[in-house]
């Protein structure tokens, strides 16, 4: 498997697009972000966080960056807002290096702020980068619409898939493979033999586009959460974890959050098709492809689950394969 990270957000680990916590000098790394680190990454990722304050207060003095507010924090990375010598506001993002998820940087390079975050600067050497300051109390979880709020990030995506992946982003044909190969001993793992035979029927899918991964910049974790509202623009996306490869592969995301609304819903499933049809609809894709490739992301966070010790499958992920595999026929 190419991650072990999840990419789902959904869930009471996190809830805004980061955690506000306040930073005195020298920095306290907030317990929950430290918490989260040894969970992904171990004892590396407990050395790291005890390196934080003095990485961050290396970056101050390098880029000539005085704090300017509570930090924030996802699960792996510490933001900060700061101005810079000349007064503007900026952010400053701090992270471990994970091979697993490269090429930010790159990528933010590459859209050049066309829908995403702008890059200002970065470090190769400890990923570290300086962004363009959003408004990160604001995020598409407060647009009251949910369709509307699926629009926004279909036009955004629309933007972000428009370009070239850079060389050094990883190719989705890679992250398929590694599914594909891990996916016989997982599904035979699971408690019910009725779940083992929906992975085994999800590999399948995948294994007949697996051929043609595409070519476009993805974002990868495109929810409600890592869309904020920006001075430039409405809306921006950010915290790419970037992919070369089918437009399709970058859906799931924006239907497997908030799914309150769905389950809500008089249909279920039909809520699942309405933003399903609508980021088909707006990104001018194929439909039976965007379902190989949407089916191809509930595999993966379900290999995930598995790989994690899970021994059943997520609801919301088996109501969004249902959805999209038992469509009813148009009247």
């Amino acid at each position: 498997m190419p991650s072990r990270r999840p990419v789902r957000i959904d869930t009471d680990e996190r809830r805004g697009g980061y955690d506000r916590e306040m930073t005195a000098a020298p920095l306290v790394v907030p317990p929950r972000l430290a918490g989260y680190l040894e969970k992904f990454y171990g004892e590396q990722g407990r050395a790291w966080a005890t390196g934080l304050p003095g990485l961050a207060a290396a970056f101050l003095d390098r880029w000539e960056l005085t704090p300017d507010g509570p930090a924030r924090h996802g699960m792996v990375a510490l933001v900060l807002p700061v101005r810079r010598s000349d007064g503007d506001p900026a952010a400053l993002k701090l992270q471990p290096l994970d091979p697993e998820h490269p090429g930010e940087p790159s990528a933010l390079r590459a859209w050049r702020g066309d829908g995403a975050v702008r890059l200002l600067d970065a470090d190769p050497a400890t990923g570290t980068m300086l962004l363009e300051r959003l408004d990160g109390d604001r995020d598409l979880r407060g647009e009251p619409d949910d369709l509307k709020a699926v629009q926004i990030i279909a036009e955004l995506l629309a933007r972000l898939h428009a370009c070239d992946p850079p060389d050094d982003i990883m190719p989705l044909r890679d992250v398929v493979a590694g599914m594909l190969a891990y996916a016989p001993r997982a599904a035979a793992a699971l408690a019910d033999p009725a779940d083992t035979r929906l992975v085994n029927g999800w590999a399948s899918a995948v294994t007949e586009v697996a051929g043609e991964p595409g070519d476009r910049l993805l974002h990868w974790d495109l929810h409600f959460e890592n869309v904020l509202a920006a001075g430039r623009e409405p809306w921006l996306a950010i915290d790419p974890k970037p992919l070369a490869g089918d437009p399709g592969f970058d859906l799931l995301p924006a239907l497997h959050n908030r799914t309150d609304e769905i389950l809500a819903a008089a249909d279920p499933r039909r809520a699942v098709l309405r933003r399903f049809d609508l980021m088909v609809e707006i990104l001018g894709l194929d439909r039976g492809r965007a379902t190989a490739w949407t089916l191809a992301r509930v595999l993966q966070n379900t290999l995930w689950s598995i790989e994690n010790g899970v021994r059943t499958i997520d609801s919301i992920q088996a109501l969004i394969a249902d959805a999209l595999t038992h469509r009813p026929a148009a009247r």
